[in-house]
């Protein structure tokens, strides 16, 4: 579990220091506390309560089985994103953005493919057949892909959200996670607007220490993701083996009584014919005997009623956010509106989809539900790898 941050660490970090006040946004203007000396100070108790809310936010998105991107190019903030980020196995860019990163993620993975096609190259010996010039060619091409592409050759999909440090600096970055409607979280100093950002994490975005603590935070609350969801796994197999284990005793408990009732009747067959007293005072014990099995019956009969609930329970527990094209705002909506399985989104039809997500929120109305009902249709029948092939080829949830 990870440890909440407190304001004293943030206040020796620096992360309440702002730009000059001739430099601010009016929409910052909630977050900030005060000005000093002509430098505006941010208010580290809202920083500390929105630092939790999206370390929050980011923990489930983890545990989804979804991937982070984190970028933050600047000088100061490269090396310890890279350290951090690194640390917890998700993808991150520190170099150069990439035009086009995530809205033409097929191209950007075409060139991730080049790299993995020199590598290939270099083990079979067709490099070696190559002159020396053309080595060399390659051999540059190979460093400059790994250099701006080799943090996000993991990445087969788009993410499920963006971690931004200084929004001013990667603002191609977080305009085109809005197209997408992919989550946006960051750091956001004074001179930032931070309307555009879903997750806003007040703090001063130039101080190494300041990034290193936050970002020490939120890789804590990342790997607490990744925990939950191993033991989530390792939770369900022991669940199956669980159910395993009771059906048989079900079966034991239902074919106990077919077993036992002929041993209450050798009693009765026994008694002499001459005492007719004893006889009769057998034939009621024999009756109890032979009401029991019916008692025994019971308790199994009504766990056979309470397994459709429990099994109606389970269904109701389904992650929409595996759906792409479905971030967590769209599956809040959904939800709400009763769409909760992968079975009720199979049987959705896309205009309601649509009307839903635009009631919701108008900046959902972009969004383009077309196959959705096919990938839920997909996710309820249990075909997982068909539903990521197809979802590896799609561009952005679309076909």
């Amino acid at each position: 579990m990870a440890v909440k941050a407190e304001v004293k660490d943030l206040l020796e970090a620096g992360v309440h220091f702002g730009h000059l006040t001739r430099k601010w946004n009016p929409n910052m203007a909630p977050y900030i506390y005060m000005e000093r000396n002509g430098i505006h100070v941010i208010n580290l108790y809202k920083t500390v309560a929105k630092l939790e809310e999206a370390c929050e936010a980011l923990k489930k998105i983890s545990a989804s089985g979804r991937k982070i991107l984190f970028v933050a190019t600047k000088k100061q903030a490269k090396d310890i994103v890279a350290q951090k980020i690194s640390e917890v196995n998700m993808p991150y860019i520190t170099e150069r953005w990439p035009g086009g990163m995530l809205t033409n993620f097929v191209t950007i993975r075409k060139a991730v493919k080049k790299m993995t096609a020199i590598d290939r190259m270099k083990k079979d010996g067709t490099f070696n057949t190559l002159s020396k010039k053309e080595r060399l060619q390659v051999d540059r091409l190979r460093a400059k892909l790994e250099k701006n592409l080799g943090s996000i050759s993991d990445m087969t999909r788009l993410p499920g959200a963006i971690f931004v440090v200084d929004t001013m600096r990667e603002h191609i970055a977080v305009k085109e996670a809005q197209k997408l409607n992919i989550p946006v979280f960051a750091m956001v100093d004074t001179n930032s607007d931070p309307r555009p950002i879903d997750f806003v994490i007040p703090s001063n975005d130039d101080a190494s220490r300041s990034i290193e603590v936050i970002m020490s935070r939120v890789a804590e609350a990342v790997s607490d993701g990744l925990a939950e969801r191993k033991s989530e796994k390792a939770a369900e197999k022991e669940g199956k083996e669980e159910k395993a284990t009771e059906a048989k005793a079900e079966t034991k408990v239902a074919e106990a009584p077919k077993a036992e009732a002929p041993k209450a009747e050798a009693p009765v067959e026994a008694a002499p014919a001459k005492e007719e007293k004893p006889a009769a005072a057998e034939a009621p014990k024999a009756e109890e005997k032979k009401a029991a099995p019916k008692k025994e019956e019971a308790p199994a009969k009504e766990a056979k009623k309470e397994a459709p609930a429990k099994a109606a329970k389970a269904a109701t527990a389904e992650d929409l956010t595996k759906i792409e094209g479905i971030g967590p705002k769209a599956a809040e909506a959904l939800t709400k509106a009763g769409i909760s399985t992968y079975a009720a989104l199979a049987e959705a039809k896309p205009d309601a989809i649509k009307e839903i997500l635009t009631e919701a929120s108008s900046r959902m109305a972009h969004l383009d539900p077309g196959s959705w009902p096919k990938q839920g249709k997909m996710a309820a029948e249990g075909k997982w790898d068909a539903l990521k092939e197809w979802q590896d080829n799609a561009k952005g949830g679309v076909e």
